[in-house]
């Protein structure tokens, strides 16, 4: 196969590698001092990330744990659940391991079937861990309302609910 044809290059000097090498250094410092974390996350550093949890059994619980595990700036202020004593005791639980992110006052507890609207208004990011019936509407009603979602799996379990999370998935 002697007739390829390679393209003509000039040849690799020193000084065109040291120039070349040198720029591309030089580039990448540049980039490198540039606030990547304000442009990964989408707010100012000093920026309060308020968190609704909808559904306060265990994986709710858990889930708002790690929530406001990762950083000083995220805090829990409005819940909502069908059970009085479910919602008491993981607030209380949750409290006692993140003193100052869990400042859900009284008017921001909310009780029903229907409580999940007043909560998600009250926040930035929702977390949906209520059973997986009733995430579609609660989807739905969230990107509705613009906010940030975190949403446990399932997220459905009928023909119905996926074509509303789609959907609503679609809108956002």
């Amino acid at each position: 196969m002697s007739n390829l044809i390679v393209p003509a290059t000039a040849p690799v000097t020193r000084r065109s590698f040291f120039s070349t090498s040198t720029k591309f250094a030089a580039g990448a410092a540049a980039l490198g001092a540039l606030p990547v974390e304000r442009f990964v996350h989408g707010a100012s550093p000093g920026d309060t990330i308020k968190v609704a949890l909808i559904g306060m059994g265990g994986r709710g619980s858990g889930a708002a744990n790690q929530a406001l595990s990762t950083g000083e700036s995220v805090k829990l202020v409005a819940v909502a659940d069908v059970h009085k004593d479910r919602m008491e005791s993981s607030l209380s639980q949750l409290a006692k391991q993140h003193k100052d992110k869990v400042q859900v006052k009284d008017e921001n507890k909310f009780m029903g079937f229907d409580a999940y609207k007043k909560a998600i208004a009250q926040a930035d990011l929702v977390i949906l861990a209520t059973p997986p019936g009733f995430r579609p509407m609660q989807f739905e009603e969230a990107v509705r309302q613009g906010k940030h979602i975190f949403m446990e799996k399932p997220v459905c379990v009928d023909v119905a609910g996926y074509k509303k999370v789609i959907a609503a998935a679609a809108e956002a």
